[in-house]
C-alpha cells in the first residue's frame, strides 16, 4: 500500500516538475493525473494496491476541502466587498458548464456514436412522416 501511495505521489511530483519547468498553464496535479492515467492505460488495468489507495483517498476526499474552507473564512471581509463579482462569476461559470455539457452530450450521447451516421437518423425520421 505504501508503494501505491508513493507511485501516486511520484506522478504528482512529476506533474509539478513538468508544470514548473515548462510554464504550462496547467496545475501540476492535473499533469500528474494525466501521467498516472497514461501509465494505467499502458498497463491495461489498475493494480489492486493502487485501487485500494485511490478508494481510501476518495472516501476521505471531504477532508481536503477543510483548508479551502478556512481560507474562505479568513477572507470573508474581502468576499463581502466583492460579492457581486463572485456571484456573477459563479453563476456565469455554472451556466457555461451546463451549456458545454449539454452540447457534448448532444453530440456524443446515446444514438450519436461513431457507428451511426446522420443518414440513419434521416431514414428513421422519414418513416414517421
Amino acid at each position: 500500500m505504501l508503494q501505491a501511495l508513493t507511485a501516486i505521489l511520484l506522478c504528482q511530483l512529476a506533474g509539478e516538475t513538468i508544470s514548473a519547468a515548462s510554464g504550462l498553464p496547467l496545475p501540476g496535479p492535473v499533469i500528474g493525473m494525466v501521467i498516472l492515467f497514461a501509465v494505467l492505460v499502458i498497463r491495461k488495468g489498475v493494480p489492486r494496491d493502487i485501487g485500494v489507495v485511490g478508494d481510501a483517498l476518495l472516501a476521505n476526499l471531504s477532508l481536503l476541502f477543510v483548508p479551502a474552507g478556512v481560507g474562505i473564512m479568513q477572507h470573508a471581509a474581502r468576499l463581502e466587498d466583492e460579492a457581486g463579482a463572485v456571484v456573477a462569476a459563479l453563476v456565469g461559470s455554472a451556466l457555461v458548464t451546463i451549456a458545454v455539457t449539454a452540447f457534448v452530450m448532444n453530440r456524443l450521447g446515446p444514438g450519436r456514436g461513431a457507428g451511426q451516421s446522420r443518414s440513419n437518423e434521416a431514414e428513421s425520421g422519414g418513416e414517421r412522416g
